[in-house]
Order: structure tokens, then C-alpha cells, then sequence
């Protein structure tokens, strides 16, 4: 039964949204910590990458169970249990002494915040109207973005102190105790009955044959997957070795790029449901984004001197619409199947951000190579690269002509079902 917020609406947001920042930070951190980890174990590019992506390999891993545990036990238990996970992560990283002890440690914290935001999502569905959810979904968002923020100038002005070690402590503690709050603080919500075993596999079967859903996640795959393994990696080099910042100076860039990327979450929070009532389709607004991103980087891998770094933000400002084809496409199945709908678009994101995250940093390397040339041009060619990929991504989404699936209950997002 939905509820308001001083019916304890807030409360319910809030748990979920301390969960998300954590795992968000936990996720962009190594943007900043890179040239510690590089000069510590001497890690390359693609080691680098390969290291990073762990994250993402084991996140991606555990989307199919994660939306059968979460229509079984519901969002309180199983978002309580993967976040002790994530602690328990985050001390492995913090003792690393080897290499493999860093991507053993990325790995289970991937495990252990891989429910945070699909958690938050199926637990919405259940406490809030649906006129309500994009809205939510967007400032859930906004929440990671403030984890990123934490992950860029205060984590760089902590390192001279605990250094990287220290803030995955801090991490683990914080980790902890959110993990605690959910089970004292938050009530259940409604559980779908028991069933059998190849029932709950087979929703995934329905899930995953339906065209809309692909039409939706290709572009998701290409343009936001690929967004996040910038922003959780490669945003921080690009920086440093392309546009030759210093550390401090990537920091900060990285700062006002995440700052960007909150305050267009926290716009899109406030317009989603207005550009619905005007009739703005889901497709439409996703669309526009897309083409911004794609627009964005043909500028990241051009445009050079001091302030190259600005092109970066309408990239932030774009990848924000995703956030309404998420929501849009996991709702538009019945309720029964809202944890494996979420859980099904997620796995496919952190599929690409795990491709991505770990290709890049091999394409760079392999052009390098290739092209006989310096690190920068080698950088700026797999960018080029990377926005092609992209627009042909964006061509799917707007080529491909499908219809939603029927949903069981009521459209969440008014016309933007088109």
C-alpha cells in the first residue's frame, strides 16, 4: 500500500538511498585512487581496467539471482544481506598485499552492492503511487551521484592522511551500519507467494524474449553502460594523461562533472512527470540525451587545451534520460515480475560496463601500438571509436519499431508508454 511521507515515505527513501550512495562511491572511487594503485603494483591499462571491471563482472553476475531473491524475500532482507557482503569487500581491498587480492576484493564489493538500486526500485513500486516512481528512480540517482561526488576532492584530500587503504575501512564501517538500519529501521513489504523454482526462472524467459525490452537496452548497453566505465575510470586518466591536468586538478573536474551529473538527476526528478503530462514519450526524451552523449564525446576526443575537460558535462547532463527508459521498461511488466524486469535491464548495463570499462583501456593500448603514437592521440582514437559504437547503438533504439508489453497494473509513467 503506497505511502506518504510522513507516513514514514521519506524514511523508506532515505535507507535505500544511503545504501546506493555507498555502493556509488565505492563504484567511481578508483577514478581517483588509479595513480596509487598503478604506482603501488604497477598495474597497465588494461590491467588497470581488468581490475575495475571486476566490479562490474560480479555485479552483473548476480542481477539474475538478485531479482529472484527480491520478488521471493523482498528488498529489506535482501538489500541488508548483500550490503554486509559489500563490507566484508571492502576490508579484502583495503588488506590487498597482491594484485589479485584488489580484484578479489572489487569483486565481492560487486556482490555486495549489486541490489542496492534494484532494491530501492522493486521496494518503490510497493510504497509509493505510480505516478511517483521516475521521480524517485531519478532521485535515487541523484543519491549515487552524491557518492560519486564524495568519491572525487574529499577522498583526494583524505588520501595524504588514511590514504586508499583507509577510506575502504571507513567504507566497510559505513557499509555496516546502513546494512543494520535496513533491518531495524525499515517494515517489510509485501512478498509474492512461494513458487516453484522454474517458475521463478522461467519470468526471466518472459522478460528476456520480449522485443521492447531489447529495444530499450541496447541503447542502454552502448550509451550509459559505457558512461559509468568512464565515470568509475577512465574520466580521472583522461584527464591526467590527455588533457594533462594534475592530480588535484583531475579531482576537481571530476568533482564539477559529478556535481553536474546530481543536479541534472535532481532536474529530471522535478520534470519527469511534467514532460509526460505534455506528452513527451519516454523514447523522446531518452532520444535527446543519446544524441547529447554521442555529441559529447566527438568533442571529448577533439577538442584540446585547458578546458577540454568541459566537454565532459553534457555528457553527465545526457546520460541522466536513461534513467526514465529504466524505470519505464521494468514497469511496463506486471507487478509480478518487477524485481526480475529491473534485474534483467541491470544485468544487461553491467554486462557492457564490464565489456567497456575493461575494452577501452585495451583499445588504448592496442592503438598505441598500432599507431606508433603518444598515449593522448591513442586515447582520443579509442574515444572516436567508443561514439560510433554508440550512435549505433542510439540507430537500434530509434529504428527498431515495438510495442510495450501489457502490464498488469497501472502505466507509472503516463504517455511516455509509447
Amino acid at each position: 500500500m503506497p505511502v506518504s511521507p510522513s507516513a514514514g515515505g521519506a524514511r523508506i527513501f532515505l535507507l535505500f538511498a544511503l545504501g546506493y550512495a555507498l555502493s556509488y562511491a565505492l563504484r567511481t572511487v578508483n577514478a581517483v585512487i588509479a595513480p596509487d594503485l598503478v604506482a603501488q603494483f604497477g598495474l597497465s591499462n588494461a590491467q588497470l581496467g581488468a581490475l575495475s571491471s571486476a566490479y562490474f563482472f560480479s555485479f552483473a553476475a548476480m542481477q539474475l539471482p538478485l531479482g529472484i531473491w527480491l520478488d521471493r524475500y523482498g528488498s529489506r532482507k535482501t538489500d541488508a544481506a548483500l550490503l554486509a557482503i559489500a563490507a566484508l569487500g571492502c576490508l579484502v581491498f583495503a588488506l590487498a598485499t597482491e594484485s589479485w587480492m584488489l580484484g578479489l576484493g572489487r569483486a565481492i564489493i560487486g556482490v555486495g552492492v549489486s541490489g542496492a538500486l534494484m532494491a530501492a526500485f522493486r521496494a518503490f513500486r510497493f510504497w509509493f503511487p505510480p505516478e511517483g516512481q521516475q521521480r524517485l528512480a531519478a532521485w535515487m540517482l541523484m543519491a549515487g551521484s552524491m557518492g560519486a561526488l564524495v568519491s572525487t576532492v574529499p577522498a583526494q584530500a583524505l588520501l595524504p592522511f588514511i590514504g586508499w587503504r583507509g577510506i575502504f575501512l571507513a567504507c566497510a564501517l559505513l557499509l555496516a551500519l546502513s546494512s543494520l538500519a535496513l533491518i531495524v529501521l525499515m517494515q517489510p513489504e509485501p512478498q509474492q507467494p512461494p513458487s516453484s523454482l522454474a517458475s521463478q526462472w522461467g519470468g526471466y524467459a518472459q522478460v528476456f524474449r520480449e522485443p521492447y525490452f531489447w529495444r530499450f537496452a541496447v541503447a542502454g548497453i552502448t550509451l550509459q553502460a559505457s558512461f559509468i566505465s568512464f565515470q568509475s575510470l577512465w574520466a580521472g586518466p583522461w584527464f591526467t594523461r590527455v588533457l594533462g591536468l594534475s592530480a588535484q586538478q583531475s579531482a576537481q573536474a571530476l568533482l564539477v562533472f559529478n556535481l553536474v551529473l546530481m543536479l541534472a538527476y535532481l532536474v529530471l526528478g522535478w520534470a519527469a512527470s511534467r514532460l509526460s503530462a505534455r506528452g513527451w514519450s519516454t523514447l523522446r526524451v531518452v532520444a535527446i540525451g543519446s544524441v547529447l552523449m554521442v555529441a559529447a564525446q566527438i568533442g571529448i576526443a577533439l577538442v584540446q587545451g585547458p578546458w577540454a575537460w568541459l566537454m565532459w558535462l553534457p555528457l553527465a547532463v545526457g546520460v541522466t534520460t536513461f534513467t526514465l527508459a529504466h524505470s519505464h521498461v521494468s514497469l511496463s511488466f506486471p507487478s509480478e515480475l518487477t524485481g526480475r524486469a529491473f534485474s534483467a535491464f541491470n544485468l544487461m548495463l553491467f554486462v557492457g560496463m564490464f565489456i567497456s570499462q575493461w575494452a577501452f583501456g585495451a583499445l588504448v593500448d592496442a592503438l598505441g601500438a598500432w599507431l606508433q603514437a603518444g598515449e593522448a592521440l591513442s586515447f582520443r582514437a579509442a574515444m572516436a571509436a567508443w561514439a560510433l559504437i554508440q550512435a549505433l547503438g542510439l540507430a537500434v533504439m530509434l529504428g527498431w519499431r515495438v510495442s510495450p508489453p501489457q502490464s498488469a497494473g497501472p502505466d507509472p509513467s503516463g504517455s511516455a508508454r509509447r
